[in-house]
Order: structure tokens, then sequence, then C-alpha cells
């Protein structure tokens, strides 16, 4: 459940960082690049959380 609420979540503000950028730059919006990119991202972020060490919290 919670690889699917990343995804969302990338995607969500994937598009809106995307739009925003495309907008300031001049640039054109293009929602399939941005959604590739985003969750191409989100991902990315999976992967890195699957691998970093848990930190081992002690209660003493």
């Amino acid at each position: 459940m919670r690889y699917i609420v990343t995804l969302f979540w990338s995607f969500i503000l994937g598009q809106v960082v995307g739009y925003l950028g495309s907008s300031l730059g001049g640039g054109v919006y293009d929602f399939k690049l941005t959604t590739m990119i985003s969750l191409f991202v989100g991902v990315i972020v999976i992967l890195l959380g699957t691998v970093a060490p848990s930190r081992k919290v002690s209660h003493e």
C-alpha cells in the first residue's frame, strides 16, 4: 500500500512541478513526459528506501 501511495504522490507532485516549470520557463506542458519522469522518480525513491539501511532505535 505504501508503494501505491508513494507513486500516487510522486505523480501528483510531478504534475504540479512540471506544469509550473513549463509555465515559468515559457515552454509547453507535456502531460506524458511529465508523467513518465515523475513515476520514474517515484520508483527511484522506493528503491532507495528499500536499499537504505534502517535505523535501530534502542529503548534503554
